[in-house]
């Protein structure tokens, strides 16, 4: 009697670290959705008014993407050990502030942090603004490129003559094997 509890309490266990392990990458998707349709205080057209309002400027790096309801700090580090708090900008990339290509990297999903920085860059378009605060000023991007490549394809952290944010994580979210990559080219400073 006491053996059918315990084998009872076992397959109780199982099934609910299963339904966790099968669940939770779905989980962000139904935050995201439910950022769309109600008034959620980080709704897009509240983050849409930070890319376009010449309010006070936070202390720290911030990224903004409207389109993924995002409003994170930038990370800097020597190496991927910064990815476990949000957005990391590569350190041998250029900064907003310098001509070249500004490349930040996030995780798409870990299940110690289901709605990883970058869960809903797949939801970020060609023509979409966003933007970054870096020591103090404002810079606005516009998107210009939304592409899938394999993650040995390294030229999408190479250095530009036109002032470029690269944006990418892995993909697809079930089987990450390549890399989607998001570019926007500088429209403004402020």
């Amino acid at each position: 009697m006491k053996l059918a509890r315990i084998n009872t309490a076992l397959l109780g266990l199982i099934i609910v670290i299963n339904s966790y392990l099968l669940l939770m990458p779905v989980f962000p998707k139904l935050v995201y959705w439910w950022q769309n349709h109600t008034h959620a205080p980080t709704s897009t057209a509240t983050l849409n008014k930070k890319v376009h309002a010449d309010s006070a400027i936070p202390n720290e790096n911030r990224l903004i993407v409207p389109a993924m309801h995002l409003d994170d700090q930038i990370f800097e580090g020597k190496d991927m050990s910064a990815l476990k708090y949000g957005p990391w900008r590569l350190p041998y990339t250029s900064t907003p502030d310098k001509d070249g290509n500004t490349v930040i990297v996030g995780h798409r999903y870990t299940y110690t942090n289901p709605r990883g920085t970058f869960y809903s860059l797949d939801q970020v378009h060609i023509g979409d603004q966003l933007a970054v605060f870096w020591q103090h000023k404002k810079y606005v991007y516009r998107v210009n490129t939304v592409t899938t490549v394999k993650p040995d394809t390294v030229s999408v952290e190479a250095p530009t003559a036109d002032n470029r944010l690269t944006l990418y994580t892995c993909t697809p979210l079930w089987l990450p094997k390549d890399r989607l990559v998001v570019t926007a080219i500088q429209e403004s400073s402020l």
